[in-house]
């Protein structure tokens, strides 16, 4: 061998770990991005800040406990006080009243029940807004939904496969009983209607099943991610549950609301949802004390039967988990869980619904009432309905193995965001494209901010602007620490409140009378915005709402 062969062979030994070392590094440049994350969204009924475990409550919830372990919490979030406007602004990342559903959602009764012939008040989805099912589709995502849908009912232009869902199965309506579904309050699935299945149907299990059945279809037959809406009933009335999650809880709570919510809130302060300095506000509930034992013992089955249900879907919860744990898809799949508003007051303060249907499969307005309610928002005072920390504060539960940083699973958030939020990080964490026209119709542009930079532990503000609030008059803007709050009277006795939420979350000091430059300043941000989106003053929307009565007893009549 020539002295050049062996130079040039000695050159390449030497140069051997470089270009290896190169090679490397190039492969590590080329390796292939992650997929787009698979997106799960599940919604609560009717659920209030304090009725899971992670958040404070006795309610066994270890599969959603398991999530805020390994994700992040929220103690600052917020949805839209009511089901379907809460719903609309979910799935639409705008306010509910850009959506039409400025109000509530037309009955399957009656076709025009909250249709009042004004932009904001339609009475249903309109098409102006996109869906996020419609957006992700330009990111190549099958959408797949289970559960309830209460944004449109009478046309089926307005229900979930025409609104952007490959697949669907659940009820249209805003409320049904939860072993027998009938009627206009029964099941869909895909676009029609069908009978319940078997001889134990529960709708809570049905919702998963099928929630299931589709994500296991995706995974034989498309290699797109998938985003998953699932929208469970439970707990919002009627109380219906099963006997074996009663029991559970059964007893249990016969030491009353007002306990409750004591131990409830010590436990909150402990887990770290509220600060040491917390304030519990007044009971708002009856005296405990008071009641027969009879009664005492009727309540104590009610509010088993409301925990029941949250610990039946839970149960579900860790079903779902399950599923994509086995399909390998667990890590790589976004999951948001909250509920839609505060926790329901409705039935009065004892509650509604014959105590002799407790614990049997029948019923429809049966409810735990405002006492038990106020349990379920311990610390914060009003309910669903109301804009005040109870009717609109949620828990919020991100969870993302490949997208959240280890150094931050079970940490809180420490900024505020609200339901127009989640669409907003939807699209940024899918890569999905936010239509402003879509099949011919102007759209919106989205009102939510991301979420991914605090998702991901950066300590800075979502919202630098202000935030709105509007439900049947009642009323709310929030611009830092800062919220201006106000309850609806028809009297006109209505005024402005201001909190401090930082120092006041519960909202106990109202310092309207010591900083009314802010009042005026915040108000008026409050008057552009309700101009902007549509709102109408609540006096006039309940003149229209008597006069459709009159009408209709005048039809009656003749």
């Amino acid at each position: 061998m020539g002295f050049q062969q062996k130079r040039s062979i000695a050159c390449v030994c030497m140069l051997l770990p470089l270009m290896l070392c190169f090679f490397r590094a190039t492969a590590m440049v080329q390796v292939k991005p992650k997929e787009k994350p698979n997106i799960l969204v599940i919604l609560a009924d009717d659920m209030g800040y304090a009725d899971i475990g992670c958040y404070g409550s006795e309610i066994h919830t270890p599969n959603l406990d398991q999530l805020a372990a390994t994700g992040i919490r929220f103690r600052e979030f917020y949805n839209g006080a009511r089901c379907c406007p809460s719903r609309a602004s979910l799935i639409s990342g705008l306010y509910a009243h850009q959506t039409g559903i400025g109000h509530m959602t037309n009955d399957p009764e009656d076709s025009t029940s909250f249709q009042y012939h004004l932009p904001a008040y339609q009475g249903s989805l309109n098409f102006n807004c996109v869906t996020i099912a419609e957006v992700l589709k330009s990111a190549g995502y099958q959408t797949l939904m289970s559960g309830k849908w209460h944004l449109g009912y009478h046309d089926k232009n307005k229900w979930p496969l025409q609104r952007g869902f490959d697949k669907y199965f659940g009820i249209l309506a805003g409320a049904a009983n939860y072993f027998h579904p009938t009627g206009g309050r029964g099941l869909t699935l895909l676009n029609e209607q069908v009978e319940p299945k078997g001889d134990h149907f529960y709708i809570t299990d049905a919702f998963t099943d099928y929630a299931i059945q589709f994500i296991k279809e995706h995974k034989e037959q498309n290699e797109q991610p998938f985003f998953l809406y699932l929208a469970y009933t439970s707990p919002h009335w009627p109380l219906n549950a099963l006997q074996a999650d009663i029991k559970k809880y059964r007893g249990k709570y016969k030491q009353g609301w007002s306990a409750l919510r004591k131990e409830r809130f010590e436990r909150m302060k402990q887990l770290g949802v509220l600060p040491a300095d917390a304030i519990l506000t007044p009971d708002d509930g009856a005296d405990w004390d008071k009641l027969s034992p009879e009664k005492q013992d009727e309540m104590d089955y009610r509010m088993a039967i409301y925990a029941a249900q949250i610990d039946r879907m839970d149960q579900n919860i860790g079903r779902v988990i399950e599923t994509l744990k086995a399909s390998g898809e667990l890590d790589n799949t976004v999951i948001f869980f909250l509920s839609d508003n505060g926790a329901c007051a409705e039935g009065g303060i004892l509650g509604a619904g014959k105590k002799a249907l407790l614990g049997t499969e029948g019923g429809y307005f049966l409810n735990y009432g405002q006492s038990w309610a106020n349990a379920s928002n311990t610390p914060f005072k009003k309910y669903k309905h109301w804009v005040h920390e109870g009717g609109i504060g949620t828990p919020l539960i991100v969870h993302w193995p490949d997208g959240i940083p280890t150094v931050e699973t079970g940490k809180f958030a420490n900024q505020y965001g609200f339901l127009p939020d989640i669409m907003a990080t939807i699209v940024d964490v899918s890569g999905a494209s936010y239509p402003l026209h879509y099949k011919g119709n102007a759209i919106s542009p989205m009102e939510g901010k991301s979420l991914l930079p605090v998702i991901r532990g950066k300590e800075e503000p979502i919202h630098r602007e202000p935030i709105f609030w509007e439900h049947e008059g009642n009323a709310a803007v929030r611009l830092g620490n800062l919220k201006l709050v106000k309850e609806y009277h028809p009297s006109g006795e209505s005024h402005w409140e201001l909190y401090d939420l930082a120092q006041d979350r519960s909202e106990m000091h109202d310092l309207a009378a010591d900083m009314p430059d802010q009042v005026r300043a915040m108000s008026e941000a409050y008057n552009q915005w309700a101009a902007r989106v549509g709102v109408v003053s609540f006096d006039k929307i309940s003149a229209i709402i008597k006069q459709k009565q009159l009408d209709k007893q005048q039809k009656k009549q003749h």
